[in-house]
């Protein structure tokens, strides 16, 4: 079930998967320029599917 929320408040960091809808991770680490846009895509995850890890 995927709701576009993390893809539209981090693009840089994630996409839909186009079969299943499941968010996707671009890059892994994140780098630290693209912390504050990952930190809002995983509070804008309705199903809450994202975590931050340090």
């Amino acid at each position: 079930m995927g709701y576009g929320n993390c893809a539209a408040a981090a693009p840089e960091v994630f996409d839909l998967d186009e079969e299943d809808g499941r968010a996707l991770v671009l890059i892994d680490p994140v780098p630290l320029h693209l912390h504050a846009s990952a930190d809002e895509a995983v509070a804008a995850c309705p199903a809450a599917a994202l975590t931050v890890s340090p």
